[in-house]
């Protein structure tokens, strides 16, 4: 009989959060976690703060372009599919028109086009975003539930290249955080 792996728990370091209590504080620190050349990090706010995108230094978003490709591709698929079914596949003459007019086509046209714009918008933002994504490690502060309240918060991930659980620590002390937590996870290793 072959023994029963035995499995063990240990804790990692997830990430660094840290809590600041107004919007210019978290505008403030999350400069400085963009100077500190960090890539792997987010900030929770209850509300959109403008000028947070440059702060973080983000770029304007991808999904634009995503929407354009879907939207020409609902407009080629359109096209085809009309091209085939009317003056190909089973043309006909209705008062004498040729089988393969463009007015007949726009409403399938616009139809269509809006059909997979609207899908590569949803597939596109949710691909971007990571979404979805069951569990965060910032889910187990208890003061991160006032995230959604009335504080606000930023939140460097362990798998940051430059990630220094310490270094992170004495950064957000550095820009006068209210609360700074590292929080674990719990991973199973598995012997056999």
């Amino acid at each position: 009989m072959s023994a029963q792996p035995t499995v063990t728990h240990k804790k990692r370091v997830a990430c660094v959060l840290a809590q600041f209590d107004t919007a210019a504080d978290v505008i403030h620190a999350a400069e400085k976690v963009r100077d500190a050349g960090y890539q792997s990090w987010d900030t929770h706010t209850p509300f959109p703060i403008h000028g947070m995108d440059k702060a973080m230094g983000l770029s304007d978003s991808r999904v634009g372009w995503i929407v354009l490709g879907g939207a020409l591709t609902g407009l080629s698929v359109a096209f085809v599919m009309m091209w085939w079914m009317n003056g190909v596949d089973y043309p006909t003459v209705v008062g004498g028109k040729p089988p393969f007019t463009t007015p007949s086509m726009v409403p399938v046209l616009f139809e269509l086009t809006v059909l997979f714009s609207s899908f590569a918008a949803v597939f596109g933002m949710l691909g971007l975003n990571k979404l979805p994504r069951h569990h965060h490690p910032v889910f187990e502060s208890e003061r991160f539930r006032k995230a959604s309240d009335d504080k606000f918060f930023i939140s460097v991930e362990a798998e940051d290249p430059k990630f220094n659980a310490d270094k992170v620590r004495a950064l957000f002390e550095g820009v006068h955080a209210t609360f700074v937590e590292v929080l674990e996870v719990l991973e199973e290793e598995v012997e056999a």
